[in-house]
Order: C-alpha cells, then sequence, then structure tokens
C-alpha cells in the first residue's frame, strides 16, 4: 500500500517524497515558518529562551 501526499492526498512523487510535487513541499515548507506546525511540550519562559541564545553564542 503506498502513501499519499500529506498534504493534497494525491499519490507521492518519488522526487518530491513525502510529497507529490514541490508546490505542496513548499506549503509544507511554509506552516513550519508560519508556525502552523508545532512539537508539543511545555511553554519556555523568557528566561530560559534567553539562557538558550547566551550558551550558544559562547560555543
Amino acid at each position: 500500500m503506498s502513501k499519499n501526499c500529506p498534504i493534497c492526498k494525491k499519490p507521492r512523487a518519488e522526487e518530491f517524497t513525502p510529497f507529490c510535487s514541490s508546490r505542496c513541499r513548499d506549503r509544507d515548507l511554509a506552516q513550519w515558518f508560519g508556525d502552523g506546525y508545532a512539537v508539543p511540550g511545555r511553554p519556555a519562559s523568557p528566561d530560559e529562551i534567553a539562557g538558550e541564545i547566551v550558551r550558544e553564542d559562547r560555543d
């Protein structure tokens, strides 16, 4: 059983797997950039976010 494109449900194209086309691939990427998707977890406090930025600068 082959899976379909997660965006439009058409059959997948090998070139764009798991999507059917570059259009659906780009729509999915736009969802990530536009905060349309989220990874579940507890909300971070502003202090935790600032601490992550400081640690990354030290590396």
